[in-house]
């Protein structure tokens, strides 16, 4: 499945049916951790990882701590996800297929200020 993102910038094409976005809360500093499936047109949120909480971090509905980190699993669908991108605070972590995370700007450049991920849409062959 391909994944678009994009910025006021530029566009992204992103092979991958399943990824984690991680990143560090710029307040507490803890790691959260989303993972997201693609399901059709939509994105899953299948899992959130919190290892702590606090300023706005709250564990969500059916959560469960396990050796201090938080999980639960809202599995919400979304047509876009808004990631905010901000010149003082460390970027996202993009992660899939058990490779090593990398900052998502080096799969697309942020511009400081909203990049957008979505199901790229499907072209019909004529």
């Amino acid at each position: 499945m391909a994944l678009c993102l994009s910025t006021s910038l530029a566009t992204a094409v992103v092979a991958a049916n399943a990824f984690t976005l991680a990143w560090t809360h710029s307040i507490e500093r803890v790691r959260w951790e989303e993972a997201w499936r693609v399901e059709g047109e939509v994105l899953v949120l299948d899992s959130v990882r919190v290892s702590g909480h606090g300023a706005g971090m709250e564990p969500g509905e059916g959560a469960t701590l396990k050796d201090g980190v938080w999980t639960w699993h809202p599995r919400t669908q979304h047509a876009v996800l808004r990631l905010t991108r901000s010149p003082h605070t460390a970027d996202y972590d993009w992660c899939e297929n058990g490779r090593p995370c990398v900052p998502l700007g080096i799969l697309l450049p942020s511009d400081n200020a909203v990049t957008e991920l979505r199901v790229c849409p499907t072209v019909m062959p004529n």
